[in-house]
């Protein structure tokens, strides 16, 4: 599968990758900043953004995604960066392609399976009729019905494009999403440790990454360290940017 992507900068190379119901535009401005030191990769994931439409979605064909894009672009050695499922597909493509990962940073994602927390939004998203919209706003009026913070609903109406032959279409595969959520909260399943070089960042506020994880993560990532954002959520690279985009500099840094 040939993934949509954009790439920014000049040096070493830096791919980042988003998470559920993201695209690349989410992580741009992020990406531009980091650009005046690595040429940054942003990519599109499989069923998500402008990326090729599927009939499956794990994050071993994430993965295995990831490892062609590698090859086409002639990434034998190069840093990455996932947020939340796409840290997930990070720590498959650490367990499967160990020797092309230099550095890895994973924004606020654990190694464990997870219980749920998306319902509310697959269940909105899904009686949405965008074929039949006449606008973003008649959009956000079904969304903010069940999902409260406006951030949350502007960031998935970034997924709505407009037909040409009158209403909308979603960007995203949404229909394999949300028949395939149990392979997005599934663990990683690990038969041995990962030495590669690894920062594990988690915002304060948030509960993908909670304290009793932390053992964990750095029994099977053995050259792992984790680090928190004060007062940042699930959403660290658009809270604190300028605090994440430091440590991830700092990080970088650390191994020339």
């Amino acid at each position: 599968m040939d993934l949509n992507y954009k790439v920014y900068g000049e040096g070493e190379p830096v791919v980042i990758l988003h998470g559920l119901f993201g695209m690349l535009d989410n992580w741009q401005t992020f990406a531009k900043a980091l650009a005046e030191d690595y040429m940054v990769y942003v990519v599109d994931q499989r069923d998500h953004g402008r990326s090729p439409r599927s009939d499956d979605f794990n994050y071993q064909l994430l993965a295995e995604d990831l490892s062609h894009f590698c090859e086409q672009h002639w990434l034998h050695e190069a840093r990455f960066i996932g947020h939340s499922m796409g840290g997930k597909t990070l720590l498959q493509f650490a367990k499967e392609y160990q020797d092309i990962i230099q550095q890895m940073v994973i924004v606020d994602m654990g190694i464990k399976a997870y219980t749920g927390g998306h319902e509310t939004i697959l269940q909105a998203l899904s009686t949405l009729d965008v074929e039949v919209l006449d606008s973003r706003g008649a959009a956000e009026d079904h969304l903010s019905q069940t999902i409260g913070e406006r951030g949350v609903r502007q960031f998935l109406l970034k997924n709505l494009t407009r037909r040409k032959e009158g209403g909308y279409a979603w960007k995203m595969n949404l229909p394999l999403l949300v028949d395939a959520y149990p392979n997005i909260l599934a663990a990683i399943d690990y038969d041995h440790t990962i030495d590669t070089d690894t920062l594990f960042v988690r915002g304060s506020k948030s509960n993908y990454v909670a304290d009793e994880d932390i053992a964990s993560i750095l029994e099977t990532y053995t050259h792992a360290r984790v680090e928190t954002v004060d007062d940042a959520g699930h959403w660290i690279h658009a809270e604190r940017p300028t605090e994440l985009l430091a440590m991830v500099r700092s990080f970088f840094a650390s191994k020339t």
